[in-house]
């Protein structure tokens, strides 16, 4: 990818998880970078360290001729000042999935992880395979990942491993030649029109692959034979069941909700595998970086090695500390399928009695899936709701949390609408108890309840 060194390249919205891991890689080359975001953050402090320009606010006036290149997010909108500006100007601009398209086509085997759920966990995963067998790849993630202290790290090979999210088609810019399809379940609403819409894309997906490529996809997806009859590349399954490639046989849990499994792969048994992070989605979600690691080529022990090392990702069902005695996890759960694999695992985890503070992540998905969201959520034993986290949305629908706490109440579980955190945090400090667990859950920033119940 041929860059002006001489001149910015400037990122609208650099303070995202995903723009803020591509100003890294262009900063570790010896570009310059300049962004902006709405507010300060750690990445973009980091990305401040490392040399970058930041504007915090987003402004016309951060537009000036030593601008080379712009790119800009999916969140940002035409009548965005510095995107208008840059229109004006006829500056060059890419979104950033087609910028990081463009990157990819310098690896030689690039890893894409796709699904409705999973991909950072899956992601981290397949990395910390990838770092136990010194294949020295390049990591983009979506969370950040404790062995890396980032969601980014720059490699020397040609390797290079990607979360790839579905949301506005981005996906479809990349150049796998590995793709991992995990499960395609209705979401982002808001851009599809429908689940018969999501499984379209993600069908263009697994068509992107060279024939010398491989597709590895969950078997339990319905109608698999949608996604890979004409594809000419090599289709691994995998699965909880029988008749996959890769799967797991004598499944337990330990105290703590973490997955024991043999691996099988071809109907043999190659290894025991023990996870330290909790609940069966995740075995799920280990098979397929199973999977990818031994089209790679990487040894059985090495693979076994990395899943039972990996720790987890922070907020994925993520231990923040202790508060008179009760538990306090948050994860980052914002879909009914999401919400009960985490719920699954904290009925395993050791506690009296199980809350979850969910915070609602936009309208469009929770008026589309409210029947599903109250089902999910009341497998807990007590719920309480904040107001919904509105991320790109208005609401124009005129749903609120109020809305889901009364669908949740009619299944006979306890459940509180509480709009505000403050009241969140004063209800739960007058009313949890030794030996509960309480769960954060949302992909807002209902991550601030426990951090400030825990004098974080």
């Amino acid at each position: 990818m041929v860059l002006d060194s001489e001149k910015y390249i400037h990122f609208i919205g650099i303070g995202g998880i995903s723009m803020s891991s591509l100003a890294n890689i262009l900063l570790t080359r010896g570009y310059k970078v300049s962004g902006s975001d709405s507010k300060e953050s750690a990445l973009t402090k980091e990305l401040e360290e490392l040399g970058a320009k930041i504007h915090i606010g987003q402004s016309a006036d951060n537009i000036s001729d030593e601008i080379g290149l712009v790119v800009y997010t999916a969140a940002i909108s035409d009548d965005n000042p510095e995107l208008m500006a840059v229109r004006e100007a006829n500056i060059p601009e890419l979104t950033r999935a087609d910028f990081l398209g463009r990157l990819m086509r310098e690896y030689d085997n690039v890893i894409c992880i796709s699904g409705t759920h999973g991909k950072t966990t899956t992601t981290s995963l397949i990395s910390q395979i990838f770092l136990d067998a010194e294949k020295d790849p390049t990591i983009l993630c979506g969370g950040i990942i404790p062995v890396i202290g980032g969601n980014t790290r720059i490699g020397h090979s040609g390797h290079m491993i990607a979360e790839a999210c579905e949301y506005t088609n981005s996906f479809l810019s990349f150049f796998p030649r590995i793709a991992v399809i995990l499960n395609v379940q209705a979401d982002h609403l808001d851009f599809f029109k429908d689940i018969d819409d999501i499984r379209a894309s993600f069908k263009k997906f697994a068509s992107l692959l060279p024939d010398d490529g491989a597709l590895v996809i969950n078997g339990e997806i319905d109608n698999i034979s949608y996604f890979t009859d004409g594809l000419n590349c090599k289709v691994v399954t995998y699965g909880m069941g029988e008749g996959f490639d890769f799967t797991a046989e004598n499944i337990t849990f330990d105290a703590f909700a973490c997955g024991g499994y043999d691996l099988v792969k071809n109907g043999q048994v190659i290894g025991h595998v023990q996870l330290s992070i909790p609940g069966e989605h995740n075995v799920s979600n280990s098979l397929a970086a199973a999977a990818v690691a031994d089209l790679c080529g990487i040894d059985t022990e090495t693979i076994l090695n990395g899943l039972g090392r990996f720790s987890g990702v922070e907020r994925r069902f993520e231990f923040k500390g202790i508060l008179g005695g009760a538990t306090v996890i948050d994860d980052y759960a914002h879909h009914p399928d999401e919400i009960n694999a985490t719920l699954s695992a904290a009925i395993k985890y050791p506690h009296k009695k199980l809350w979850v503070v969910f915070q609602p992540h936009t309208y469009t998905r929770t008026i589309a899936l409210m029947d599903e969201f109250a089902s999910a959520l009341s497998r807990a034993d007590t719920v309480i709701l904040p107001d919904i986290y509105a991320a790109r949305e208005k609401n124009i629908y005129g749903v609120s949390s109020g809305d889901l706490q009364k669908k949740i109440a009619e299944l006979g579980t306890e459940s509180y609408y509480i709009p505000e955190f403050d009241d969140v945090e004063n209800f739960l400090l007058e009313n949890i108890t030794e030996g509960d667990l309480l769960i954060t859950m949302g992909a807002g920033n209902v991550v601030e309840i426990g951090d400030y119940l825990l004098g974080k």
